[in-house]
Protein backbone atom coordinates (compact mmCIF):
# COMPACT_ATOMS: atom_id res chain seq x y z
CA UNK A 1 0.00 0.00 0.00
CA UNK A 2 1.02 3.32 -1.08
CA UNK A 3 2.04 5.70 2.19
CA UNK A 4 -0.14 8.32 1.02
CA UNK A 5 1.51 10.60 4.31
CA UNK A 6 5.25 10.30 3.20
CA UNK A 7 4.41 10.86 -0.04
CA UNK A 8 2.75 13.99 0.55
CA UNK A 9 5.47 14.94 2.87
CA UNK A 10 8.06 14.87 0.01
CA UNK A 11 5.66 16.47 -2.06
CA UNK A 12 5.49 19.46 -0.26
CA UNK A 13 9.62 19.01 0.67
CA UNK A 14 10.29 19.11 -3.13
CA UNK A 15 10.56 22.76 -5.00
CA UNK A 16 10.13 22.70 -8.54
CA UNK A 17 11.98 25.60 -10.38
CA UNK A 18 9.47 27.54 -12.54
CA UNK A 19 10.66 27.35 -16.46
CA UNK A 20 11.52 30.27 -18.12
CA UNK A 21 8.86 32.42 -19.73
CA UNK A 22 9.49 31.67 -23.21
CA UNK A 23 8.70 27.71 -22.50
CA UNK A 24 6.49 27.44 -19.63
CA UNK A 25 5.86 24.13 -19.85
CA UNK A 26 9.59 23.10 -20.34
CA UNK A 27 8.73 21.52 -23.79
CA UNK A 28 13.09 21.99 -24.17
CA UNK A 29 13.28 18.70 -21.94
CA UNK A 30 10.99 16.65 -24.40
CA UNK A 31 13.64 17.50 -27.14
CA UNK A 32 16.63 14.67 -27.81
CA UNK A 33 20.46 16.41 -28.19
CA UNK A 34 20.54 16.37 -31.98
CA UNK A 35 16.87 18.35 -31.58
CA UNK A 36 18.20 20.68 -29.24
CA UNK A 37 21.44 21.22 -31.68
CA UNK A 38 19.74 21.61 -34.56
CA UNK A 39 17.09 24.42 -32.81
CA UNK A 40 19.92 26.49 -31.72
CA UNK A 41 21.93 26.46 -34.57
CA UNK A 42 19.44 27.96 -36.95
CA UNK A 43 18.47 30.34 -33.55
CA UNK A 44 22.19 31.17 -33.20
CA UNK A 45 22.13 32.11 -37.44
CA UNK A 46 18.97 33.94 -37.17
CA UNK A 47 20.24 36.43 -34.45
CA UNK A 48 23.77 36.86 -36.06
CA UNK A 49 22.74 36.94 -39.27
CA UNK A 50 18.79 38.03 -40.03
CA UNK A 51 17.78 39.86 -37.18
CA UNK A 52 20.34 42.89 -38.27
CA UNK A 53 19.13 43.43 -41.63
CA UNK A 54 16.02 41.95 -41.75
CA UNK A 55 13.94 45.05 -40.93
CA UNK A 56 15.56 46.73 -43.97
CA UNK A 57 15.20 44.18 -46.31
CA UNK A 58 11.51 44.25 -45.65
CA UNK A 59 11.22 48.28 -45.62
CA UNK A 60 12.79 47.90 -49.08
CA UNK A 61 10.75 44.86 -50.50
CA UNK A 62 14.02 42.79 -51.30
CA UNK A 63 14.58 39.52 -50.08
CA UNK A 64 18.39 38.72 -48.66
CA UNK A 65 19.96 36.89 -50.94
CA UNK A 66 23.40 36.88 -50.11
CA UNK A 67 21.95 35.01 -46.75
CA UNK A 68 21.18 31.70 -49.18
CA UNK A 69 25.12 29.83 -49.04
CA UNK A 70 24.56 30.29 -45.63
CA UNK A 71 21.39 28.56 -45.09
CA UNK A 72 22.45 25.82 -47.69
CA UNK A 73 25.44 25.31 -45.63
CA UNK A 74 23.51 24.53 -42.42
CA UNK A 75 21.95 21.80 -44.49
CA UNK A 76 18.58 23.52 -44.43
CA UNK A 77 17.82 23.27 -47.84
CA UNK A 78 15.87 19.87 -48.24
CA UNK A 79 17.09 18.90 -44.53
CA UNK A 80 14.45 16.51 -44.30
CA UNK A 81 15.13 14.89 -47.50
CA UNK A 82 17.54 11.56 -48.11
CA UNK A 83 20.25 11.08 -50.14
CA UNK A 84 21.30 13.40 -53.34
CA UNK A 85 23.66 15.32 -50.57
CA UNK A 86 20.04 16.56 -48.13
CA UNK A 87 21.18 16.08 -45.17
CA UNK A 88 18.15 13.17 -44.10
CA UNK A 89 16.95 14.54 -40.63
CA UNK A 90 14.32 14.15 -38.82
CA UNK A 91 10.65 15.62 -38.83
CA UNK A 92 11.06 17.27 -35.88
CA UNK A 93 14.36 18.63 -36.66
CA UNK A 94 13.20 20.54 -39.97
CA UNK A 95 10.06 21.86 -37.91
CA UNK A 96 12.28 22.97 -35.63
CA UNK A 97 14.51 24.79 -38.02
CA UNK A 98 11.29 26.01 -39.45
CA UNK A 99 10.47 27.48 -36.29
CA UNK A 100 13.41 29.45 -35.76
CA UNK A 101 13.43 30.54 -39.19
CA UNK A 102 10.42 32.12 -38.84
CA UNK A 103 11.61 33.91 -35.21
CA UNK A 104 13.51 36.10 -38.13
CA UNK A 105 11.12 36.34 -41.01
CA UNK A 106 7.94 34.32 -42.63
CA UNK A 107 9.91 34.98 -46.23
CA UNK A 108 13.21 33.40 -44.42
CA UNK A 109 11.45 30.30 -43.77
CA UNK A 110 9.00 30.26 -46.82
CA UNK A 111 12.11 30.50 -48.86
CA UNK A 112 13.53 27.21 -47.12
CA UNK A 113 10.12 25.56 -47.66
CA UNK A 114 9.61 26.05 -50.85
CA UNK A 115 12.80 24.85 -51.88
CA UNK A 116 13.28 21.74 -49.74
CA UNK A 117 9.11 20.84 -49.14
CA UNK A 118 7.62 22.07 -52.40
CA UNK A 119 10.38 22.19 -55.24
CA UNK A 120 12.66 19.61 -54.23
CA UNK A 121 10.30 16.84 -52.66
CA UNK A 122 8.62 16.59 -55.56
CA UNK A 123 11.51 15.05 -57.59
CA UNK A 124 12.93 13.75 -55.21
CA UNK A 125 9.06 11.36 -54.40
CA UNK A 126 7.81 11.23 -57.51
CA UNK A 127 11.33 12.28 -60.35
CA UNK A 128 13.04 9.59 -62.23
CA UNK A 129 16.48 8.83 -60.74
CA UNK A 130 18.29 11.20 -63.74
CA UNK A 131 16.27 13.87 -62.08
CA UNK A 132 17.02 13.74 -58.79
CA UNK A 133 20.88 13.20 -59.73
CA UNK A 134 20.77 16.27 -62.14
CA UNK A 135 18.74 18.55 -59.66
CA UNK A 136 18.39 17.66 -55.83
CA UNK A 137 22.32 18.24 -55.40
CA UNK A 138 22.33 21.36 -56.65
CA UNK A 139 19.35 22.62 -55.25
CA UNK A 140 20.85 20.84 -51.58
CA UNK A 141 23.57 23.05 -52.15
CA UNK A 142 22.12 26.11 -52.99
CA UNK A 143 23.40 26.52 -56.71
CA UNK A 144 19.78 26.01 -58.12
CA UNK A 145 16.86 27.52 -56.89
CA UNK A 146 13.73 25.94 -57.22
CA UNK A 147 10.23 27.68 -57.01
CA UNK A 148 6.40 25.34 -57.10
CA UNK A 149 3.84 26.50 -60.17
CA UNK A 150 0.32 25.59 -58.88
CA UNK A 151 -1.77 28.21 -57.80
CA UNK A 152 -3.68 30.58 -61.13
CA UNK A 153 -4.83 33.48 -60.89
CA UNK A 154 -8.64 32.27 -61.41
CA UNK A 155 -7.71 28.78 -59.15
CA UNK A 156 -6.32 28.85 -55.44
CA UNK A 157 -8.16 27.03 -53.47
CA UNK A 158 -9.67 24.76 -56.28
CA UNK A 159 -6.54 23.16 -58.00
CA UNK A 160 -8.61 21.24 -59.88
CA UNK A 161 -10.18 23.41 -62.06
CA UNK A 162 -6.31 24.63 -63.40
CA UNK A 163 -6.32 26.52 -67.04
CA UNK A 164 -2.53 25.49 -67.40
CA UNK A 165 -1.85 22.72 -70.64
CA UNK A 166 0.77 20.47 -71.57
CA UNK A 167 -0.06 18.66 -74.92
CA UNK A 168 2.41 16.11 -75.97
CA UNK A 169 4.44 16.97 -79.34
CA UNK A 170 6.45 14.15 -80.30
CA UNK A 171 9.21 13.94 -77.54
CA UNK A 172 7.99 17.07 -75.95
CA UNK A 173 5.49 18.70 -73.75
CA UNK A 174 4.13 22.40 -74.78
CA UNK A 175 3.05 24.48 -71.63
CA UNK A 176 0.89 26.73 -72.23
CA UNK A 177 -0.93 28.84 -69.29
CA UNK A 178 0.05 30.88 -65.80
CA UNK A 179 0.76 30.34 -61.86
CA UNK A 180 0.36 33.02 -59.60
CA UNK A 181 1.72 34.09 -56.21
CA UNK A 182 4.94 32.14 -56.53
CA UNK A 183 7.03 32.25 -54.06
CA UNK A 184 10.91 32.41 -55.48
CA UNK A 185 9.38 32.42 -58.91
CA UNK A 186 11.50 35.18 -59.86
CA UNK A 187 15.04 34.07 -58.99
CA UNK A 188 14.24 30.17 -59.61
CA UNK A 189 16.58 28.02 -61.84
CA UNK A 190 14.04 25.26 -61.47
CA UNK A 191 10.10 25.20 -61.67
CA UNK A 192 8.01 22.69 -60.86
CA UNK A 193 4.88 23.04 -62.73
CA UNK A 194 1.99 21.13 -62.40
CA UNK A 195 -0.58 21.47 -65.68
CA UNK A 196 -3.55 19.55 -67.31
CA UNK A 197 -2.40 16.80 -69.52
CA UNK A 198 -4.05 14.26 -71.80
CA UNK A 199 -4.13 11.66 -69.12
CA UNK A 200 -4.18 14.02 -66.01
CA UNK A 201 -2.46 16.68 -64.00
CA UNK A 202 1.31 16.19 -64.51
CA UNK A 203 4.50 17.91 -62.91
CA UNK A 204 6.96 18.97 -64.84
CA UNK A 205 10.39 20.07 -64.46
CA UNK A 206 10.66 23.81 -66.41
CA UNK A 207 14.14 25.29 -66.37
CA UNK A 208 14.91 28.97 -66.45
CA UNK A 209 15.88 30.01 -69.80
CA UNK A 210 13.45 27.71 -71.58
CA UNK A 211 11.92 29.38 -74.52
CA UNK A 212 8.55 30.17 -73.76
CA UNK A 213 9.00 30.73 -70.32
CA UNK A 214 9.19 34.01 -68.16
CA UNK A 215 8.80 35.72 -64.99
CA UNK A 216 7.24 38.98 -63.56
CA UNK A 217 7.45 39.55 -60.11
CA UNK A 218 4.52 40.83 -58.06
CA UNK A 219 5.36 44.33 -56.64
CA UNK A 220 3.71 47.04 -54.29
CA UNK A 221 3.49 44.03 -51.41
CA UNK A 222 2.38 45.40 -48.07
CA UNK A 223 3.16 41.77 -46.68
CA UNK A 224 6.19 38.83 -46.91
CA UNK A 225 7.94 42.10 -48.08
CA UNK A 226 11.22 40.48 -47.73
CA UNK A 227 10.20 37.52 -50.10
CA UNK A 228 10.30 36.99 -53.54
CA UNK A 229 6.73 36.21 -55.01
CA UNK A 230 6.12 36.18 -58.75
CA UNK A 231 3.71 35.02 -61.83
CA UNK A 232 4.73 32.35 -64.16
CA UNK A 233 4.31 32.78 -68.18
CA UNK A 234 4.54 29.76 -70.13
CA UNK A 235 3.46 30.66 -73.84
CA UNK A 236 3.65 27.67 -76.17
CA UNK A 237 6.96 26.71 -73.56
CA UNK A 238 8.53 23.56 -75.48
CA UNK A 239 9.93 21.23 -72.56
CA UNK A 240 11.28 17.68 -72.97
CA UNK A 241 8.56 14.80 -72.33
CA UNK A 242 11.56 13.91 -70.13
CA UNK A 243 11.03 16.55 -67.75
CA UNK A 244 7.73 15.17 -66.75
CA UNK A 245 7.84 13.69 -63.10
CA UNK A 246 6.95 9.65 -64.11
CA UNK A 247 5.48 8.60 -61.08
CA UNK A 248 2.48 10.74 -59.86
CA UNK A 249 -0.75 11.75 -61.71
CA UNK A 250 -3.70 13.70 -60.64
CA UNK A 251 -3.97 15.74 -57.59
CA UNK A 252 -2.11 13.59 -54.85
CA UNK A 253 1.67 14.92 -56.43
CA UNK A 254 0.68 18.87 -55.80
CA UNK A 255 -1.23 17.83 -52.79
CA UNK A 256 1.48 15.62 -50.94
CA UNK A 257 3.92 18.42 -51.65
CA UNK A 258 1.51 21.19 -50.05
CA UNK A 259 1.07 19.05 -46.98
CA UNK A 260 4.87 18.89 -46.54
CA UNK A 261 5.09 22.60 -46.81
CA UNK A 262 1.95 23.40 -44.24
CA UNK A 263 3.94 20.47 -41.69
CA UNK A 264 7.10 23.52 -41.84
CA UNK A 265 4.43 26.46 -41.77
CA UNK A 266 2.78 25.27 -38.70
CA UNK A 267 5.79 24.81 -36.78
CA UNK A 268 6.88 28.58 -38.53
CA UNK A 269 3.56 30.04 -37.14
CA UNK A 270 5.16 29.27 -33.81
CA UNK A 271 8.71 31.52 -34.10
CA UNK A 272 6.63 34.47 -35.70
CA UNK A 273 4.66 34.27 -32.26
CA UNK A 274 7.61 33.62 -30.10
CA UNK A 275 9.03 36.42 -31.28
CA UNK A 276 6.07 39.14 -31.06
CA UNK A 277 5.79 37.96 -27.43
CA UNK A 278 9.13 37.86 -26.24
CA UNK A 279 8.59 41.52 -27.99
CA UNK A 280 5.87 42.63 -26.02
CA UNK A 281 6.96 40.65 -22.79
CA UNK A 282 9.80 42.48 -22.79
CA UNK A 283 8.26 46.11 -23.00
CA UNK A 284 5.94 45.11 -20.74
CA UNK A 285 8.99 45.51 -18.46
CA UNK A 286 10.50 48.68 -19.26
CA UNK A 287 7.62 50.68 -20.31
CA UNK A 288 6.63 52.83 -17.20
CA UNK A 289 3.10 54.45 -17.15
CA UNK A 290 1.45 55.69 -13.96
CA UNK A 291 4.74 55.25 -12.27
CA UNK A 292 5.16 51.64 -12.74
CA UNK A 293 6.17 49.28 -15.63
CA UNK A 294 2.71 48.59 -18.05
CA UNK A 295 3.51 44.92 -16.80
CA UNK A 296 2.60 45.25 -13.19
CA UNK A 297 -1.41 46.19 -14.63
CA UNK A 298 -3.76 43.73 -14.98
CA UNK A 299 -4.88 44.22 -18.02
CA UNK A 300 -1.23 43.64 -19.88
CA UNK A 301 -0.58 40.58 -17.52
CA UNK A 302 -3.93 39.45 -19.04
CA UNK A 303 -2.69 39.42 -22.81
CA UNK A 304 0.72 38.27 -21.79
CA UNK A 305 -1.03 35.35 -19.97
CA UNK A 306 -2.54 34.16 -22.99
CA UNK A 307 -0.01 34.74 -25.21
CA UNK A 308 2.18 32.62 -23.20
CA UNK A 309 -0.33 30.05 -22.93
CA UNK A 310 -0.83 29.55 -26.79
CA UNK A 311 2.30 29.30 -27.16
CA UNK A 312 2.67 26.61 -25.28
CA UNK A 313 0.01 24.56 -27.26
CA UNK A 314 0.82 25.46 -30.82
CA UNK A 315 4.18 24.28 -29.40
CA UNK A 316 2.98 20.88 -28.39
CA UNK A 317 0.56 20.69 -31.37
CA UNK A 318 3.28 20.78 -33.69
CA UNK A 319 5.97 18.79 -31.71
CA UNK A 320 3.48 15.50 -31.43
CA UNK A 321 2.96 16.01 -35.17
CA UNK A 322 6.45 15.81 -35.59
CA UNK A 323 6.85 12.43 -33.75
CA UNK A 324 3.68 11.18 -35.88
CA UNK A 325 5.49 12.31 -38.84
CA UNK A 326 8.77 10.65 -38.02
CA UNK A 327 6.77 7.24 -36.93
CA UNK A 328 4.89 7.14 -41.05
CA UNK A 329 1.86 8.05 -38.80
CA UNK A 330 0.85 11.72 -39.51
CA UNK A 331 -2.62 12.08 -41.11
CA UNK A 332 -3.18 15.18 -43.66
CA UNK A 333 -6.36 16.44 -41.41
CA UNK A 334 -3.53 16.46 -38.51
CA UNK A 335 -1.49 18.82 -40.54
CA UNK A 336 -4.65 21.17 -41.36
CA UNK A 337 -5.34 21.32 -37.85
CA UNK A 338 -2.11 22.44 -37.03
CA UNK A 339 -1.71 25.00 -39.73
CA UNK A 340 -4.99 26.44 -39.30
CA UNK A 341 -4.58 26.76 -35.01
CA UNK A 342 -1.23 27.79 -35.03
CA UNK A 343 -2.03 30.64 -37.60
CA UNK A 344 -4.93 31.59 -36.29
CA UNK A 345 -3.36 32.06 -33.07
CA UNK A 346 0.28 33.39 -34.05
CA UNK A 347 -1.80 36.53 -36.25
CA UNK A 348 -3.57 37.43 -32.66
CA UNK A 349 -0.43 36.84 -31.13
CA UNK A 350 0.86 39.44 -33.06
CA UNK A 351 -2.00 41.60 -32.47
CA UNK A 352 -2.13 41.78 -28.90
CA UNK A 353 1.84 42.12 -28.96
CA UNK A 354 0.97 45.12 -31.11
CA UNK A 355 -1.46 46.95 -28.26
CA UNK A 356 0.99 46.25 -25.66
CA UNK A 357 4.05 48.26 -27.65
CA UNK A 358 0.69 51.00 -28.33
CA UNK A 359 2.67 53.41 -31.38
CA UNK A 360 6.03 51.74 -31.30
CA UNK A 361 4.67 48.78 -32.25
CA UNK A 362 4.07 49.97 -35.77
CA UNK A 363 7.62 50.54 -36.34
CA UNK A 364 10.20 48.53 -37.50
CA UNK A 365 12.52 49.32 -34.41
CA UNK A 366 10.28 46.09 -33.32
CA UNK A 367 9.47 43.16 -35.24
CA UNK A 368 5.63 42.64 -34.13
CA UNK A 369 3.96 44.77 -36.86
CA UNK A 370 6.18 43.43 -39.38
CA UNK A 371 5.22 39.25 -38.20
CA UNK A 372 1.83 40.78 -37.99
CA UNK A 373 1.84 41.68 -41.79
CA UNK A 374 3.58 38.42 -42.87
CA UNK A 375 1.25 36.27 -41.32
CA UNK A 376 -1.73 38.23 -42.98
CA UNK A 377 -0.44 36.01 -46.49
CA UNK A 378 0.76 32.82 -43.85
CA UNK A 379 -2.94 32.52 -43.27
CA UNK A 380 -4.13 32.10 -46.95
CA UNK A 381 -1.72 30.77 -48.63
CA UNK A 382 -0.72 26.70 -48.17
CA UNK A 383 -4.38 26.32 -48.16
CA UNK A 384 -6.82 29.34 -46.89
CA UNK A 385 -8.07 28.94 -43.03
CA UNK A 386 -11.75 28.37 -44.29
CA UNK A 387 -10.37 25.38 -46.24
CA UNK A 388 -8.30 24.33 -43.58
CA UNK A 389 -11.50 24.60 -41.30
CA UNK A 390 -13.59 22.16 -43.73
CA UNK A 391 -10.82 19.41 -44.00
CA UNK A 392 -11.31 18.93 -40.07
CA UNK A 393 -14.97 19.54 -40.27
CA UNK A 394 -15.63 16.77 -42.98
CA UNK A 395 -13.33 14.83 -40.82
CA UNK A 396 -15.33 14.66 -37.53
CA UNK A 397 -18.60 14.38 -39.60
CA UNK A 398 -17.85 12.55 -42.74
CA UNK A 399 -19.68 14.98 -44.88
CA UNK A 400 -17.68 17.15 -47.77
CA UNK A 401 -19.04 20.64 -47.61
CA UNK A 402 -16.78 21.58 -50.50
CA UNK A 403 -19.42 20.92 -53.10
Amino acid sequence: MVDTASARKAHQNHKVALPPATDLYNINSLLNEDERMVRDTVREFVKEQVLPIIGEHFEAGTFPRDLIPAVAQLGLLGMHLEGYGCAGMSAVCYGLACQELEFGDSGLRSFVSVQGSLAMFPIWAFGSEEQKQKYLPKMASGEFIGCFGLTEPDFGSNPSGMATTARKDGDSYILNGSKMWITNGGIADVAVVWAKAEDGIRGFIVERGTPGFTTSDVTHKLSLRASVTSELHFGDCRIPAANMLPDVRGLRGPLSCLDEARYGIAWGANGAARACYESALDYSKTRIQFDKPIGAFQLTQAKLADMATELVKGELLTLQLGRLKDQGNAHPVQVSLAKRNNVRQALNTARVARSILGANGITLEYPVSRHMNNLESVYTYEGTDEIHTLVIGQAVTGLAAFE
